[in-house]
Protein backbone atom coordinates (compact mmCIF):
# COMPACT_ATOMS: atom_id res chain seq x y z
CA UNK A 1 0.00 0.00 0.00
CA UNK A 2 0.85 3.14 -0.84
CA UNK A 3 0.71 6.69 -0.02
CA UNK A 4 0.94 9.92 -2.50
CA UNK A 5 -1.37 12.09 -4.31
CA UNK A 6 -2.77 9.84 -7.13
CA UNK A 7 -4.15 11.22 -10.47
CA UNK A 8 -6.14 8.09 -10.89
CA UNK A 9 -8.04 9.14 -7.73
CA UNK A 10 -8.50 12.66 -8.65
CA UNK A 11 -10.10 11.47 -12.15
CA UNK A 12 -12.22 9.36 -9.82
CA UNK A 13 -13.46 12.19 -7.24
CA UNK A 14 -13.97 14.96 -10.12
CA UNK A 15 -16.33 12.39 -12.10
CA UNK A 16 -18.32 12.05 -8.49
CA UNK A 17 -18.31 15.94 -7.60
CA UNK A 18 -19.00 17.71 -11.01
CA UNK A 19 -22.64 15.60 -11.41
CA UNK A 20 -23.21 16.29 -7.59
CA UNK A 21 -22.16 20.28 -8.04
CA UNK A 22 -24.56 20.61 -11.26
CA UNK A 23 -27.26 18.63 -8.96
CA UNK A 24 -27.24 20.91 -5.85
CA UNK A 25 -28.11 23.88 -8.58
CA UNK A 26 -30.77 21.51 -10.16
CA UNK A 27 -32.37 19.42 -6.77
CA UNK A 28 -35.64 17.35 -7.72
CA UNK A 29 -38.80 18.99 -6.32
CA UNK A 30 -39.86 17.36 -3.25
CA UNK A 31 -36.36 16.61 -2.20
CA UNK A 32 -35.60 18.52 0.72
CA UNK A 33 -38.69 17.48 2.70
CA UNK A 34 -38.02 14.23 2.09
CA UNK A 35 -34.12 15.07 3.62
CA UNK A 36 -35.35 15.88 6.68
CA UNK A 37 -36.41 12.37 7.41
CA UNK A 38 -32.59 10.76 6.80
CA UNK A 39 -31.84 8.53 9.46
CA UNK A 40 -29.18 10.07 11.28
CA UNK A 41 -27.20 7.20 11.62
CA UNK A 42 -26.90 6.56 8.04
CA UNK A 43 -26.45 10.04 7.32
CA UNK A 44 -23.49 10.37 9.85
CA UNK A 45 -21.93 6.88 8.10
CA UNK A 46 -22.47 8.50 4.43
CA UNK A 47 -20.33 11.88 5.81
CA UNK A 48 -17.70 9.68 7.22
CA UNK A 49 -17.47 7.54 4.57
CA UNK A 50 -17.56 10.79 1.87
CA UNK A 51 -14.62 12.55 3.90
CA UNK A 52 -12.64 8.85 4.30
CA UNK A 53 -12.99 8.09 0.50
CA UNK A 54 -12.14 11.49 -0.79
CA UNK A 55 -9.39 11.70 1.48
CA UNK A 56 -7.86 8.17 0.40
CA UNK A 57 -8.13 8.09 -3.11
CA UNK A 58 -6.66 11.12 -3.33
CA UNK A 59 -3.42 10.12 -1.30
CA UNK A 60 -3.47 6.45 -1.40
CA UNK A 61 -0.63 6.88 -4.59
CA UNK A 62 -2.68 4.69 -7.01
CA UNK A 63 -0.95 4.60 -10.12
CA UNK A 64 -2.32 4.27 -13.22
CA UNK A 65 -1.95 0.18 -14.97
CA UNK A 66 -4.00 -2.05 -16.77
CA UNK A 67 -6.34 -3.86 -14.54
CA UNK A 68 -9.65 -5.22 -15.46
CA UNK A 69 -10.41 -4.36 -11.56
CA UNK A 70 -9.43 -0.65 -12.55
CA UNK A 71 -11.22 -0.55 -15.86
CA UNK A 72 -14.68 -1.76 -14.40
CA UNK A 73 -14.40 0.67 -11.99
CA UNK A 74 -14.16 3.31 -14.55
CA UNK A 75 -16.77 2.10 -16.43
CA UNK A 76 -19.32 2.27 -13.55
CA UNK A 77 -18.53 5.76 -13.22
CA UNK A 78 -19.04 6.67 -16.63
CA UNK A 79 -22.27 5.01 -16.14
CA UNK A 80 -22.73 7.18 -12.88
CA UNK A 81 -22.26 10.43 -15.33
CA UNK A 82 -24.56 8.68 -17.89
CA UNK A 83 -27.24 8.36 -15.33
CA UNK A 84 -26.91 12.10 -14.44
CA UNK A 85 -27.01 12.98 -18.19
CA UNK A 86 -30.66 11.17 -17.82
CA UNK A 87 -31.20 13.03 -14.92
CA UNK A 88 -30.35 16.42 -16.08
CA UNK A 89 -31.69 16.04 -19.49
CA UNK A 90 -35.38 14.84 -17.92
CA UNK A 91 -37.57 16.67 -15.84
CA UNK A 92 -35.41 16.51 -12.41
CA UNK A 93 -38.30 14.79 -10.26
CA UNK A 94 -37.58 12.92 -7.57
CA UNK A 95 -38.70 9.58 -9.94
CA UNK A 96 -35.99 10.23 -12.19
CA UNK A 97 -33.27 10.82 -9.34
CA UNK A 98 -34.53 7.42 -7.85
CA UNK A 99 -35.45 5.30 -11.04
CA UNK A 100 -32.93 2.34 -11.63
CA UNK A 101 -30.55 2.68 -14.69
CA UNK A 102 -29.78 -0.19 -17.01
CA UNK A 103 -31.29 -2.54 -14.13
CA UNK A 104 -29.16 -0.55 -11.60
CA UNK A 105 -30.79 -0.06 -8.41
CA UNK A 106 -30.46 3.21 -7.06
CA UNK A 107 -28.40 4.36 -9.74
CA UNK A 108 -26.99 7.66 -7.87
CA UNK A 109 -25.77 6.24 -4.75
CA UNK A 110 -24.96 2.53 -6.09
CA UNK A 111 -22.25 2.89 -8.90
CA UNK A 112 -20.32 4.99 -7.28
CA UNK A 113 -19.89 3.56 -4.15
CA UNK A 114 -18.89 0.29 -6.23
CA UNK A 115 -16.45 2.34 -7.93
CA UNK A 116 -15.05 3.65 -4.45
CA UNK A 117 -14.97 -0.17 -3.48
CA UNK A 118 -13.17 -1.44 -6.26
CA UNK A 119 -10.41 1.31 -6.83
CA UNK A 120 -9.67 0.16 -3.22
CA UNK A 121 -9.31 -3.22 -4.54
CA UNK A 122 -7.51 -2.21 -7.04
CA UNK A 123 -4.94 0.22 -4.99
CA UNK A 124 -4.84 -2.84 -2.24
CA UNK A 125 -6.04 -0.60 -0.15
CA UNK A 126 -7.70 -1.76 3.09
CA UNK A 127 -9.04 1.54 4.13
CA UNK A 128 -10.01 2.42 1.12
CA UNK A 129 -11.88 -0.55 0.65
CA UNK A 130 -13.70 -0.15 4.54
CA UNK A 131 -14.28 3.55 3.63
CA UNK A 132 -16.64 2.36 0.41
CA UNK A 133 -18.22 0.00 2.89
CA UNK A 134 -19.12 2.93 5.59
CA UNK A 135 -20.23 5.16 2.09
CA UNK A 136 -22.18 2.28 0.80
CA UNK A 137 -23.70 1.77 4.48
CA UNK A 138 -25.05 5.29 4.66
CA UNK A 139 -25.59 6.53 1.20
CA UNK A 140 -27.42 3.68 -0.41
CA UNK A 141 -29.05 3.25 3.07
CA UNK A 142 -30.58 7.08 2.50
CA UNK A 143 -31.41 6.76 -1.12
CA UNK A 144 -32.73 3.36 -0.24
CA UNK A 145 -35.25 5.20 2.39
CA UNK A 146 -35.71 7.67 0.26
CA UNK A 147 -36.96 5.47 -2.64
CA UNK A 148 -39.03 4.10 0.18
CA UNK A 149 -41.06 7.24 0.66
CA UNK A 150 -41.87 8.06 -2.74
Amino acid sequence: MNFGFSFVGLIFLIMLFVPNVLWSRFPPEGYGELSKNENKFLLILERIGEVLVTCLALFTGIKFGWSLILAVAFILMILYEVYWLRYFTGNHTLNDMYSSFLDVPLPGATLPVLSALLLGIYANNIFLVISALILAIGHIGIHYNHKKEL
